[in-house]
């Protein structure tokens, strides 16, 4: 009779999750390259491209906390968008104190772009999982999403 632990690490969900994770970061990594953005960068424009559809401005704290990034890696990346000419920084009209994150016409549209990008690799990716499926759900429960 095989146990699990006979299987090797091989058959470890944890194991398999942090393989898959790897490879499909390798991807996105791959795919951003091209339009010069890291997969840390690409999510805090996208972040703040949604923020901006829904005439948000945030600050840099409250895009790293919707982000989910660290708020010193936040600090770093913003900077780095900034110099790109993909965000600007500007006054709170609410609080003369407070700087909010503003994108860009050029960050809107590379944000656009990349995040067809992204969506294609996704699709790629995960099309071995099939249509609307059960892994969703799945990462979304392991995610703590739903």
């Amino acid at each position: 009779m095989s146990t699990e632990r006979d299987a090797g690490p091989g058959r470890s969900p944890g194991f398999l999750l942090w393989r898959a994770t790897l490879r499909w970061q390798r991807e996105i990594t791959t795919a951003l390259k091209t339009m010069g953005l890291t997969h840390v960068q690409f999510a805090l424009l996208v972040d703040l491209w949604w923020f901006d559809s829904q005439g948000v401005r945030p600050s840099q704290r409250e895009l790293a906390e919707h982000a989910t990034v660290d708020v010193m890696m936040t600090s770093q990346v913003v900077r780095v968008l900034e110099v790109k000419g993909l965000l600007g920084r500007e006054d709170d009209p609410a609080d003369m104190r407070k700087k909010v994150l503003v994108i860009t016409d050029e960050g809107r549209r590379l944000a656009e772009r990349a995040a067809g990008v992204v969506e294609n690799v996704d699709r790629e990716f995960f099309k071995v999982a099939g249509e609307h499926n059960a892994l969703i759900d799945v990462l979304e429960q392991l995610a703590g999403v739903n």
